[in-house]
């Protein structure tokens, strides 16, 4: 988002000062010496809502990939693209599977540029991300954020359906969510009962991360990456485009199909990701 909480989010000890007061705002079931995915994310984008845990993890990945922050940005200029391509088809209710930590671009911030009454709910486990968005959406009466896991579908769709309207299209967004959901949680399933729950006309998009264009270096540091994550909340279930493409079955799926999101029609240039992305319909 383009407004930030002007908050301290470094991390004190025993000997340093009392913890400061603006750091209240963090839940209290919150481990901060424990690597989150979504703070880790936050920190690639610029954010500001991370914790020295989150730094330390994602500056060792940067490390061993320096191009990290730079396909965490590509990553999110596909969402823009998306949201505001759905929006010009008449979408105006969206519901943001594994949103993360609110930062620059978020959904309604895309969304209501263009249509100031599109609705948006926000899903995510880290409640930090949680935290945030609501303290940020205060003022928004046409957005809100769900604490909950995006496997847990059942109680995802029923809080939001307290705030959309189903028998009217959504756009449901994954964006760099599902290669942290391993094959034994059912993601095919997962994402077929949110789909299956819509009507036609909803759409659906998934940016998920691959090692399909990586060079045989490249994959070796992407193995060593993935042993940084393992420390963290959730670990990575990196998969092929044909895994990735099969996400979208039964659905119509847009032109270009599954490709690196910088290549999902781009508007600016930019440089390779190993990132699929995809947009697709329901018919």
């Amino acid at each position: 988002m383009h407004t930030r909480l002007a908050v301290d989010t470094r991390v004190h000890t025993s000997e340093d000062a009392p913890v400061m007061e603006e750091l209240k705002w963090v839940p209290a079931t919150v481990d901060v010496t424990r690597p989150s995915v979504a703070r880790m994310y936050d920190y690639y984008l610029g954010g500001s809502h991370n914790f020295e845990a989150d730094r330390a993890a994602a500056k060792q990945v940067e490390q061993i990939f320096p191009g990290v922050a730079q396909s965490a940005q590509a990553n999110r200029s596909f969402l823009r693209r998306v949201v505001r391509h759905l929006v010009a088809e008449g979408i105006d209710q969206f519901l943001d599977l594994g949103s993360g930590i609110p930062t620059v671009g978020n959904v309604h911030e895309i969304a209501q540029q263009d249509n100031p009454s599109a609705r948006v709910v926000y899903v995510d486990v880290e409640p930090v991300a949680v935290s945030h968005s609501n303290a940020l959406l205060a003022d928004n009466d046409h957005a809100t954020a769900l604490l909950a896991d995006l496997r847990a579908t059942s109680t995802v769709l029923a809080g939001a359906r307290e705030h959309l309207d189903f028998s009217r299209p959504v756009g449901v967004l994954i964006i760099a969510a599902l290669h942290f959901v391993p094959d034994e949680d059912d993601p095919y399933g997962k994402v077929a009962e949110y789909m299956a729950a819509l009507p036609s006309g909803s759409y659906l998009a998934i940016t998920h991360a691959t090692w399909d264009t990586l060079s045989d270096e490249e994959r070796a540091e992407a193995r060593e990456i993935a042993k940084i994550y393992s420390s963290s909340d959730n670990k990575l279930a990196i998969r092929t485009h044909a895994e990735v493409s099969r996400f979208f079955d039964g659905l119509e799926l847009l032109e270009p199909g599954v490709v690196p999101v910088n290549d999902w029609r781009p508007d600016s240039f930019e440089d390779h990701t190993a990132i699929y992305g995809a947009v697709a319909r329901k018919p």
